[in-house]
């Protein structure tokens, strides 16, 4: 055993640890792209000019239309790009920017709950966005298989 592995109490699961962490792996990273599209047809539904007046009125956001369809084209284009794992370190790393945006200007000063509105959410989601730009799309991509990554 090398430094650092880690050693399992059934020694005997190793092989099913090996064989399921790819799949594992493209679950998260697929069920967080299909969270941020999603998240992006509520807005759509809303309508770019509902979002605008909400990103400017209630966090008082510059240039609250850009913002508006800025938000819904990443989280469309991203969210798509994350379930394929196409570009998936850029869009991963884009979104995880807007979570750590919203968490700033919508969340934190609603508390952590995410029932009252709080950061809970957008921590994990932004955290977890993060941790796919740095792993990339993984094996079960399409960046695996043009082999090539952002």
């Amino acid at each position: 055993m090398a430094k650092g592995d880690v050693k399992l109490i059934y020694p005997g699961l190793a092989g099913f640890y090996s064989a399921m962490g790819p799949f594992a792996y493209t679950a998260c990273r697929v069920v967080v792209g299909i969270m941020f599209v999603m998240h992006m047809w509520g807005k759509y539904s809303a309508g770019v000019a509902r979002v605008a007046t909400n990103f400017g009125t209630n966090y008082h956001l510059p240039m609250p239309e850009l913002f508006a369809y800025t938000a819904i084209g990443l989280e469309a284009v991203g969210g798509a790009c994350l379930i394929i794992g196409l570009f998936t370190r850029f869009f991963a790393a884009a979104l995880g920017i807007e979570m750590l945006i919203a968490l700033i200007v919508a969340h934190l000063p609603k508390g952590y709950a995410a029932g009252a509105g709080g950061y809970e959410y957008v921590l994990l989601i932004g955290v977890v966005c993060f941790a796919i730009a740095i792993r990339g799309g993984g094996p079960l991509s399409v960046d695996a298989k043009i082999g090539k990554e952002l």
